[in-house]
């Protein structure tokens, strides 16, 4: 009989058990080879940014954050979707100037479902003239995104900000 040479388990990598990286999605995503629209939220902002995947890491083209919607007359919270829709709008004109023209959704381990703040970020990027292959069916309302369910003053900012931004 032998004696055991070693553990009979395998330690999966950090970030992989922190459930921080699910990394047959992001291969499966940089297999692509395009840049990665990447959408993070918290509990009180969005924060989308253009990535490129490079060998020493990933290359973040440009970041655009719901903190900078200020600037822009948006007053309103910065985590519904309004806030996502205009933010996924400016990264898209961002990553238009740096030369991206396409990109991959990559919402990371945040769960797909049809109409959240996520799909509203992608559908400001589409709108803001990169091609991503999200479908409109499961992007929020026109209406949501407007912020018809607000007051009017959040509708009146949205505008504002949404005018302003397409004229950068």
């Amino acid at each position: 009989m032998s004696k055991a040479t070693g553990p009979l388990y395998c330690v999966h990598f950090r970030r992989r058990r922190e459930n921080r990286t699910n990394y047959r999605k992001r291969l499966a995503l940089l297999k692509s080879g395009l840049p990665r629209a990447v959408i993070r939220k918290s509990n009180k902002y969005i924060l989308v940014q253009v990535a490129n995947f490079e060998q020493a890491g990933d290359r973040v083209l440009c970041t655009a954050s719901s903190k900078e919607l200020d600037a822009f007359g948006f007053k309103g919270a910065k985590n519904n979707s309004p806030a996502a829709y205009l933010t996924g709008l400016l990264a898209a004109r961002k990553s238009l100037k740096k030369g991206v023209k396409e990109a991959v959704p990559d919402i990371g381990l945040n769960f797909a479902s049809k109409g959240c703040v996520l799909f509203a970020a992608l559908k400001g990027v589409a709108d803001g003239g990169v091609a991503i292959g999200v479908s409109d069916e499961k992007a929020p309302s026109n209406e949501r995104i407007a912020g018809k369910h607000l007051s009017e003053t959040v509708q009146k900012e949205f505008a504002e900000a949404k005018k302003k931004i397409e004229a950068l």
